[in-house]
């Protein structure tokens, strides 16, 4: 990358320093812009193939994105899971402590009856029964101390198997607790292993996104030095259209020092639409006609503004009628693209392009309608208005 800024510095060095030396033919200049083009095309073409790595990684980028807040929320869930098992497990211990002590009362209590009937005082079972008035009356208390008896064995026999259910569902809430916090371990791991994949991901995006910033940065001193070799090479084929046709006696002694039939061969011969030509040669036939501050008269005087306005106006087109909100009017466009018929704008003045590196204009009170070469002065913008 540092490779191709150095050669792309270096090209623009060189080609500046050829340019402002004039030295280059129009053969030469033409051969140098087609290899800055094709290096400008290559970038483009690498600027493209890194859009599309850096998609592909970004695509990547957004299903991790995903899968990750899937998995925060399935971490999410199981804590709240937890929780509630935890709740679950500490009601299981307070009813497993209830039955506990409820099975401890019971026992305690059959164990005082039992040994209050068969080890306390002088009465026996045996003299209980034998004590009684008849045989009815025995079997009535032996059928009591019997019930009483199975009475404690049945309460103590259920509290003993509600322990142990209380005792089986608490082992259970354990189980599943226990499995849950497995499964949120494997989450988090899982989670952990993502963020790691994504963190990596992130940061290829952002090296792609640097890399094309250094080659679109590369790619504009390319287009920038295309508009100058551009420009050079407009600015020559006008200049040798010029001498052509002063040899060839063509030429008038205009205040331009090019005939208005030179004009319309340079309209010709430059490429743009056709209404644009045609609007470019109306505006030729009034080369010599007067310049006057602030007229919109193609025959009787107009100023730099007043006459593109003038000329449009003829074509029912509207423009501004300053120079200033002329140079904001339209769709701008660069200057190895100008076309006949576009505005050409400066500071504090504007003409009419008609190609080949030309311009009509109402130049000054002294020269008056004129053809002038279009870099005769800075440009500061060139605007098409059709």
């Amino acid at each position: 990358m540092k490779k191709t800024l150095i050669t792309a510095l270096s090209i623009f060095v060189l080609f500046s320093v050829a340019l402002s030396a004039h030295a280059a033919t129009i053969a030469e200049l033409k051969a140098q812009l087609a290899e800055t083009q094709a290096q400008l095309s290559e970038l483009n073409s690498r600027v493209s193939g890194l859009a599309g790595e850096k998609a592909e990684v970004d695509s990547e980028i957004a299903e991790l994105d995903a899968s990750l807040m899937e998995l925060m929320s399935s971490i999410s869930l199981l804590e709240d899971e937890i929780e509630v098992k935890k709740g679950e497990i500490e009601d299981a211990k307070t009813e497993l402590e209830a039955a506990i002590e409820q099975e401890h009362e019971q026992y305690e209590a059959m164990k005082t009856r039992i040994r209050f009937m068969y080890e306390k005082g002088n009465v026996t079972y045996a003299q209980l029964l034998f004590e009684s008035k008849s045989i009815a009356d025995m079997l009535n208390k032996a059928d009591y101390i019997e019930k009483l008896y199975e009475y404690d064995r049945r309460l103590l026999t259920e509290y003993q198997e509600i322990r142990k259910k209380v005792e089986e569902l608490k082992q259970k809430l354990e189980d599943e607790k226990s499995e849950l916090e497995a499964q949120e371990y494997e989450l988090e791991e899982e989670k952990a292993e993502l963020q790691v994949i994504l963190d990596e991901k992130k940061k290829e995006s952002k090296n792609f996104d640097v890399q094309i910033a250094q080659i679109r940065q590369t790619a504009a001193q390319y287009k920038a030095l295309i508009s100058k070799q551009n420009a050079q090479i407009k600015q020559l084929e006008a200049e040798e259209a010029a001498r052509k046709a002063a040899q060839s006696g063509k030429t008038t002694q205009k205040s331009s020092g090019v005939a208005p039939e030179q004009a319309l061969k340079l309209i010709a011969s430059a490429s743009g639409s056709s209404k644009g030509k045609e609007i470019a040669s109306y505006a030729c036939k009034f080369i010599g006609n007067p310049y006057v501050a602030g007229g919109t008269s193609l025959t009787n005087g107009a100023d730099c503004s007043g006459f593109t306005q003038a000329v449009y106006r003829d074509f029912g087109i509207s423009i501004p009628r300053n120079s200033a909100a002329q140079r904001a009017y339209g769709k701008e466009v660069t200057y190895d693209r100008a076309e006949p018929g576009d505005l050409v704008c400066y500071s504090g003045h504007v003409g009419m392009y008609i190609g080949n590196g030309y311009i009509v204009h109402a130049s000054t009170e002294r020269t008056g309608i004129r053809l002038s070469v279009a870099t005769y002065r800075p440009i500061l913008s060139i605007r098409r208005i059709l």
